[in-house]
């Protein structure tokens, strides 16, 4: 099943009674972005998706939601994990929990060599901790940057400008909890 972003934003904004225009000055994106993503043109980065989900006044997980979710089972098998994929990268976030409707976002990310988990900082609220599981990962945060090679793990304000880059010459997966969530 396919989730239509797009759509959900667009009908989101018009329930709120908002503008394209308005919607793009307070998420300080381009009325042209906002117009392209709402039609699927293009799919928007993890960065502009949170800042259109605030100015929208819900989690990026409201984007995510899906009918009829069988939360009873609480494994997620290999094979199962819902992705995330953002536009302006290669990183793939995968879903450890059943869904997004969690107090804590557990996610596996995998980043190829020379990639980032976002191209600008990211700043959100709460907390997150992570562990490399292969390959090397360099948190880069405003004023400072981090190396974590397999087995090693940071913890962090979330609030505090950050991004992830894989400093290696393999591809990087580590695992992240996140408090709140932050899709």
């Amino acid at each position: 099943m396919d989730i239509n972003i797009g759509e959900k934003i667009k009908e989101l904004r018009k329930k709120q009674g908002m503008s394209i225009a308005e919607l793009a000055e307070k998420s300080e994106l381009s009325s042209g972005l906002i117009s392209q993503i709402e039609r699927n043109i293009v799919t928007p980065s993890i960065v502009s998706l949170w800042k259109i989900a605030r100015s929208l006044q819900v989690s990026v997980g409201y984007f995510f939601d899906e009918d009829n979710q069988d939360i009873t089972n609480p494994v997620v098998t290999k094979n199962t994990r819902k992705r995330i994929m953002a536009s302006n990268n290669n990183a793939i976030y995968e879903l450890l929990s059943p869904d997004l409707n969690r107090k804590i976002e557990f996610l596996y990310i995998t980043i190829k060599p020379g990639d980032y988990s976002s191209k600008d900082f990211v700043v959100h609220e709460g907390e997150e901790c992570g562990i490399v599981i292969k390959g090397r990962l360099m948190v880069k945060m405003k004023d400072r940057e981090y190396i974590l090679e397999e087995g090693d793990s940071i913890y962090f304000d979330s609030t505090i400008p950050h991004k992830y880059i894989n400093i290696g010459d393999e591809v990087c997966e580590s695992v992240w909890a996140m408090t709140p969530p932050s899709f």
